[in-house]
């Protein structure tokens, strides 16, 4: 069912919030506000978009699949964007497998709907380029932090990108997922958890993770938490016109 102006301003999704309500109304038409579950598979890598999702207070996890059945993460998307980038470029597939990380509600539109909304010199493409830039530069940042920097380290980043995503100090997250996310074996996140959980950082218990102290999470982070954020609120900021 499509939604009010007033239900998708509710969303809080970053990137439309920059939209004015003269833009954003003809939006709303388009938009459907769905639950995003966890481990829903949003689009497969190869196959074809069916949907462009604008988080509320979810996460989507853009994933690289594996022969051997193994995946890593190579970006994280959260309320500051969307989903399937590659369509600002009219990709006609997708160049990642995107699962909901973290469950809540999104925004969606069809594919169809959303080339059509970019189509030309639009502000929903404007804001859409400026998205884009900001995860370009995320996704570099993260292989660049895969090889420098220790687990400790991307465990305290990755907690703080996602903490920043969901509404709340608290979100389910398996530690299966967890070892996807930063590239690990499973037997290496429950000991960076455990220690983290030790020394009063978080809670960690059945899947739940609650976060404690995030100042301490920032100090122990590398410089990318902080080089990403600066750039997507730069982006995010750039006015259109």
């Amino acid at each position: 069912m499509p939604v009010t102006l007033s239900e998708a301003r509710l969303c809080a999704n970053q990137m439309l919030a920059r939209l004015s309500d003269e833009h954003f109304q003809p939006l709303c038409g388009k938009l459907e506000k769905v639950d995003t579950r966890i481990k829903q598979v949003l689009h497969e890598r190869n196959r074809p978009i069916s949907h462009v999702y604008f988080p509320c207070n979810a996460a989507i996890s853009n994933m690289i699949f594996f022969e051997d059945g193994s995946a890593i993460e190579v970006g994280t998307v959260g309320n500051e964007g969307f989903n399937a980038v590659e369509l600002v470029a009219h990709a006609s597939v997708a160049t990642e497998t995107s699962i909901c990380q973290i469950e809540g509600h999104s925004l969606r539109m069809t594919s169809g709907d959303y080339l059509a909304a970019i189509d030309g010199d639009t502000p929903l493409r404007h804001f859409s380029e400026c998205y884009l830039q900001g995860y370009l530069s995320q996704v570099s940042q993260s292989v660049a932090c895969n090889r420098r920097h220790s687990l400790d380290a991307r465990f305290a980043r990755w907690l703080l990108v996602t903490h920043d995503r969901v509404q709340g100090n608290e979100f389910l997250l398996t530690q299966e997922f967890l070892a996807d996310m930063l590239g690990v074996q499973r037997p290496s996140v429950s000991l960076v958890a455990a220690a983290f959980q030790g020394d009063g950082l978080i809670r960690y218990r059945r899947g739940r993770m609650k976060i404690l102290d995030r100042a301490r999470l920032e100090a122990l982070s590398c410089e990318c938490y902080a080089c990403v954020s600066a750039q997507f609120r730069r982006v995010l900021g750039m006015p259109y016109g």
